[in-house]
């Protein structure tokens, strides 16, 4: 397998930086994760929008077009052979001396990784369980899809490895945040919640896209700071990130849930597939 660094693809084994890399030292990077559809990536300028905005909040000088990245995606396309496939374009700061650093970044390592996955098929399931974890506070004024992933593996690790199983974090003060790797919505009498960026979530690209679909389908959508208690008298719940797409849940904090065989689920997964074109 191969990977794309700092303008070659090299094999897997061969993939090296420094460890004076202040990404490596102090977490100062950031990534996105992204599906391709037979070669085609989805949603791509929404990601790019989203790091561009996080490279220059980092002070790392760099700014990625859309023309790269597709140009890096049809070499890792041609060194690996997948057209379906888990991108992960991730950008960290570069080498610097030891200490904090305050002027901004000037060589920063760009790394693309690659990996294969099935043709998207048929919506699946998770059970949702309520960490012990709670959600810790962004570092800045809003979640960077950075490097800071700690809290992320802490609730991981509680929720263990089975991949049927999503974990979901509550903030302090008890309020419905978001999955490990996800962000989280319930309907009730026609309406779609999700919990707001106040809580300090991931603004995250898929969550953004299924709020305009489900406006598309009529559907009212509200954003705000939301107990446990009113996510589990929900009709339907479900989770969504770039990879996994929509993922409804069959049982959360005792109660079970229609599923995949939800109705509101079932539209919006039918409208997302359609805009992937499958």
């Amino acid at each position: 397998m191969f990977t794309y660094v700092n303008g070659q693809i090299v094999p897997n084994s061969e993939v090296r930086i420094s460890p004076f890399d202040h990404g490596f030292l102090y977490g100062i990077g950031v990534f996105e994760t992204f599906r391709t559809y037979n070669g085609t990536p989805f949603l791509l300028d929404e990601h790019l929008n989203r790091l561009n905005k996080s490279l220059q909040e980092l002070q790392i000088d760099l700014y990625i077009s859309r023309d790269e990245v597709l140009d890096i995606l049809m070499q890792l396309k041609r060194a690996n052979g997948w057209s379906d496939a888990y991108i992960r374009f991730n950008v960290s700061a570069g080498e610097g001396d030891i200490g904090l650093q305050t002027v901004p970044y000037q060589k920063p390592n760009v790394i693309v990784f690659q990996k294969e996955l099935a043709p998207a098929g048929p919506m699946t399931e998770k059970r949702g369980i309520w960490l012990e974890t709670r959600r810790n506070r962004p570092e800045g004024k809003s979640r960077l899809k950075s490097h800071h992933y700690l809290n992320n593996i802490f609730g991981k690790r509680e929720a263990g490895s089975d991949p049927a199983i999503e974990g979901l974090f509550l903030t302090e003060n008890g309020f419905v945040a978001e999955g490990v790797v996800s962000n989280v919505f319930w309907t009730k009498e026609g309406t779609l919640y999700t919990p707001a960026l106040q809580t300090g979530i991931l603004n995250g690209i898929t969550r953004e896209f299924v709020m305009d679909i489900a406006r598309d389908t009529n559907l009212q959508v509200e954003e705000g700071l939301y107990t446990r208690a009113e996510a589990e008298a929900a009709d339907e719940v479900f989770v969504t990130n770039s990879i996994q797409e929509i993922v409804p849940l069959q049982a959360l904090g005792g109660r079970v849930f229609p599923g995949a065989a939800g109705e509101v689920v079932q539209r919006l997964f039918t409208q997302y597939r359609c805009a992937v074109r499958l």
